[in-house]
Parts: C-alpha cells; structure tokens; sequence
C-alpha cells in the first residue's frame, strides 16, 4: 500500500497524517483535564495554541514528505506537500483572521 506512486495516494495521506497527529496531541497534552469540547474552546479563546497544535501536526507530514521524496516517489510527495501547504496556511487564517 504504502509503495504506491500517487498524487490521490499522497494527497491521502498528507489528510490523515495530521488529525491523526492531532488526535494524538489531545491525548496527550488535554486527555484527562478537558473534554473534546472543552479543548475547542480553549483553543478558540488562546490563539497562540492554534500555532502549538499545528506544528506538531504538520510534523508527520514533513516526515512523510522526506520518506517519499528520498524513495523517489515524487507524485506521492506532491500529493503531500500540497495538503501540508492547505493545511498550513489554513492555521495560519485561523490564527490571525478568526
């Protein structure tokens, strides 16, 4: 599966990576003090953690990036650079326009 040369597959992939990264920052950083819910408003009234929870989301993405790239599969990286790009400057609207 993960040997495809893809720009869907990439794009895929660049989609999950992150909230499956996000998912994984709740757990650790909010898990016993706050709710799902709770964490949404906490986050939406501190905008300095839209930034702390972004970085590390897009972290997967530059990983899996720099896996596909260095294995030559350069359409399945693009797919991933493109979704790391929307999903950047998606943070970036967040913080600064809302």
């Amino acid at each position: 599966m993960f040997k495809k040369d893809n720009l869907r597959f990439g794009m895929l992939l660049g989609f999950i990576a992150p909230l499956l990264s996000l998912v994984a920052y709740y757990f650790f950083k909010f898990y016993p003090t706050f709710s799902v819910r709770e964490c949404l408003i906490f986050i939406g009234e501190n905008k300095n953690q839209i930034t702390a929870i972004s970085v590390p989301c897009l972290v997967l993405n530059i990983a899996l990036f720099t896996f596909y790239i260095n294995t030559r599969r350069d359409k399945t990286a693009k797919g991933i650079f493109a979704i790391t790009l929307i999903y950047a400057i998606g943070a970036l609207l967040l913080k600064f326009i809302l």
